[in-house]
């Protein structure tokens, strides 16, 4: 349902429904995308984002026009004014977001005052609304979700020219991102001098996305966004929780060897839950009688079971950064990283729900704009 106070579209117009008709495909992405979800539910929910519901003053762009070419730029990993460029250019794209065929989209400053009301009116809706909104869509919908859930994290790499910002804080000057940190996430061998290799930590300077995964159907169903330094096992309950009060059938938890903490172990026992997280070597080999808890835990079918589905995850994680962007931070600040976090999550979602539902893919390879 259109709302009295919004910009008019063209859609319904000569130039917008009746070519459509002729010219979509049935079975395009962007036709599937918009008959899966409810987006006049959405509009009304992100009304709270407007000072005074946008019932005064000048018309805006339906807020769902905007959410839909953000969604369409992280799809193809555009910039901002690369997608105002991509949807003046594509009918399918004009359709999605319900434009007519002879109307411009927003410009990308629109964009921008759009991020800016979602930071300044989080206590209203929050992001993370949003992306439970889309799991209880899949729920709905019929997508099954199993048993298993995949607990990992991922980095990227702040906004920062880290050479040049030394120079910047030898000269007295603060961090040109101050919630960036360095932090450490895997190792990668280094020849020495004599051709031998080491192995040596990779450091980052950035953030993490701390993502929660169902292992059957994929979606992502929980994220915690921190600095480069967060330590990653500390999230593990944070994760489970939110997807625990989405009601999601939590049986076993995996994770990789950064979880291995007591107190991981002891939070997934006490909500009943099976625990796959992967065991240091050391849990097994020591010599001691505390060993024997770790040897049975190790010996489990669901240990087994959930170590096997860890690959979804990492899967999932090259597909953000290679696909849309996740690698390198759009913005700075921890705010608008969670927005671009966010926005990936739910987009990902979105494109995995299309291919389930309707065994349509996104459009590859993507549009180049120049």
């Amino acid at each position: 349902m259109a709302h009295e106070h919004f910009i008019e579209t063209g859609e319904g117009t000569f130039y917008g429904e009746y070519i459509y008709d002729q010219i979509i495909p049935q079975d395009h992405f962007f036709r599937k995308l918009n008959e899966m979800l409810d987006w006049c539910n959405y509009s009304k929910k992100m009304m709270r984002w407007y000072q005074g519901r946008a019932q005064y003053g000048r018309p805006p762009f339906d807020p769902v026009v905007l959410l839909k070419m953000l969604l369409v730029a992280y799809l193809y990993n555009l910039s901002e004014r690369q997608v105002e460029e991509y949807i003046n250019d594509s009918m399918s794209a004009k359709y999605f977001l319900g434009l007519g065929m002879d109307q411009f989209a927003p410009d990308h400053s629109t964009l921008t005052k759009f991020k800016e009301r979602m930071l300044e009116r989080k206590r209203e809706l929050k992001l993370e609304q949003l992306l439970e909104e889309i799991v209880q869509t899949a729920i709905e919908r019929g997508i099954h979700f199993g048993s298993i859930q995949v607990v990992d994290s991922t980095h990227s790499i702040a906004d920062v020219n880290t050479a040049k910002e030394e120079n910047r804080r030898k000269g007295g000057k603060g961090p040109t991102d101050p919630d960036a940190q360095w932090g450490a996430k895997g190792k990668h061998s280094m020849p020495g001098p004599d051709g031998t290799k080491t192995k040596q930590v990779k450091f980052f300077y950035g953030y993490k996305a701390h993502v929660s995964l169902n292992a059957e159907n994929q979606l992502i169903t929980s994220v915690v966004v921190t600095p480069g330094n967060a330590f990653d096992g500390h999230f593990l309950p944070d994760l489970i929780t939110k997807d625990q009060k989405q009601g999601l059938p939590v049986g076993i938890v995996t994770a990789d060897r950064g979880y291995d903490d007591i107190q991981n172990h002891l939070y997934v026992q006490q909500q009943g839950i099976h625990s796959a997280i992967c065991l240091k070597s050391y849990r097994t080999h020591k010599k001691d009688a505390n060993k024997q808890v770790w040897v049975a835990l190790k010996a489990k079918p669901t240990y087994q079971q959930g170590l096997r589905e860890r690959y979804t995850i990492e899967r999932k994680f090259g597909e953000c950064k290679r696909q849309h962007g996740l690698g390198r931070c759009r913005y700075r600040g921890l705010e608008r990283y969670e927005i671009q976090a966010g926005l990936i999550a739910i987009t990902l979602n979105l494109k995995r729900m299309v291919k389930l539902l309707y065994g349509v893919n996104l459009r590859n390879p993507a549009p180049i704009i120049a």
